[in-house]
């Protein structure tokens, strides 16, 4: 029955793909092989909004999402009382004042210019090759075990800080980047390293070269040239700056969720998180007729860390910002959120301009733009450069003298004072 079940299911949804049905059942569970399937009866509490909670199977899970529904999986802190008094949307919020307004300067265009996107295009097609970064396959283990060595590279040719995996009960574990500062106060940039096939999860391909494999490469980038200034390698910035690549963000933003939890049960002082989820996607814009711009999400993060990005995009950038709302729980700053951490996402366009094949075998490596991922990737080192506390007169900026296009300022400008975060 679950045989018959799972090959009918793979021949409607190829058909609705457009993709090959596979030869003979031999070679369906070829591709099953190594994996684990899909639970038949255990169901998952998921969240859908802040008093919408249903308990669902697997399979219906996938299909809200194919609907376009997205959603906290929060099954494993149901019945915990302690668990979901730290996780919910009454938790006290931290208190960050973020500044009104922006200061130039221009040293900092060094290490801008080492941004090299042939390096992330190599890393994607690395990340892309597995046949899908599933969080419950064997593949997504593996694509995690790969992603781990390669951050774990970038910090050894650097001599400077550490990563750790943070296992889960699946067997794709999350990934945390740790560069320590001269507090505990920690400013966290992440991005998911799983991805899905919504029709069939466990069989069919998910290259997730957009989702989120783009996000993915663009921290890792940023990382690698963070780690060239001095005053972070040698520990003297005045925060801690970590990166995350969270597990399961598909299956209901499983990883993050257990990350924020834990940091919040061990009362961590987290003073932003910044989520990079999609960031090379510009085919919907340009066909749309639309100028290129940065969509600022603006619901459920953090109103003050979102108006001083678009003061941000406003003061400085020639391609201008677009507001935009992808919903609840859509992406895993949703999580830190949740947990009482100030958050922000800036995606890489409109939201509904955004890339339409993710989740399925067509998310591929050539229909992204790396001059857009750039912009993301210089986003990410300006403002994990400042946000540590590095003050205006030390790093000095000046939009007219270079320039890093208005994705790669939204967020670069975050922490530039060292009232900010530093104090």
């Amino acid at each position: 029955m679950r045989s018959t079940f799972i090959l009918g299911s793979l021949a409607a949804a190829s058909f609705s793909q457009g993709l090959s049905i596979p030869n003979s059942i031999s070679n369906a569970l070829n591709q099953l092989r190594g994996q684990q399937p899909l639970a038949v009866e255990e169901r998952y509490l998921i969240e859908l909004g802040p008093n919408d909670r249903q308990w669902v199977t697997e399979e219906e899970k996938w299909a809200l999402k194919r609907k376009g529904l997205k959603f906290f999986d929060v099954t494993s802190s149901f019945g915990d009382v302690e668990a979901e008094s730290r996780m919910n949307d009454e938790v006290v919020k931290k208190s960050v004042k973020f500044p009104k307004k922006t200061s130039h300067n221009d040293s900092i265009a060094p290490l801008l210019e080492k941004l090299d996107k042939d390096k992330m295009h190599a890393h994607l097609e690395t990340f892309t090759g597995f046949h899908t970064r599933y969080y419950k396959s064997d593949y997504g283990k593996k694509s995690s075990e790969w992603l781990m060595e390669q951050v774990n590279k970038t910090l050894t040719d650097a001599g400077v800080g550490i990563v750790q995996p943070f296992k889960h009960d699946w067997v794709q574990s999350s990934i945390i980047a740790t560069l320590p500062g001269k507090s505990e106060k920690t400013v966290v940039i992440g991005a998911h390293q799983d991805s899905i096939n919504m029709f069939l999860p466990s069989i069919l391909a998910a290259p997730g070269a957009d989702d989120d494999g783009s996000g993915t490469v663009t921290i890792l980038e940023a990382l690698r040239v963070l780690l060239t200034d001095k005053k972070i390698a040698q520990g003297k910035a005045e925060n801690t700056v970590e990166f995350h690549w969270y597990s399961a963000e598909e299956g209901g933003l499983l990883g993050s969720q257990a990350i924020f939890s834990e940091y919040s049960r061990q009362g961590r002082d987290v003073k932003a998180m910044l989520q990079q989820d999609m960031t090379g996607y510009t085919h919907g814009t340009i066909e749309a007729g639309e100028p290129e711009s940065v969509g600022v999400i603006t619901d459920y993060v953090d109103p003050g860390l979102t108006d001083f990005i678009k003061e941000v995009v406003t003061s400085y950038c020639t391609i201008p910002y677009i507001e935009t709302k992808c919903g609840y729980a859509c992406s895993d700053h949703a999580s830190a959120s949740k947990a009482g951490y100030p958050s922000a996402f800036v995606i890489e366009s409109d939201f509904k301009y955004s890339d339409h094949k993710i989740h399925t075998t067509e998310d591929k490596i050539e229909y992204l733009d790396f001059n857009h991922m750039l912009q993301h990737a210089r986003l990410t080192t300006f403002q994990a450069a400042l946000v540590p506390g590095l003050t205006a007169a030390k790093l000095g900026f000046d939009a007219r003298r270079v320039d890093v296009g208005c994705a790669s300022v939204g967020l670069a400008s975050l922490g530039e004072t060292k009232q900010l975060f530093g104090s």
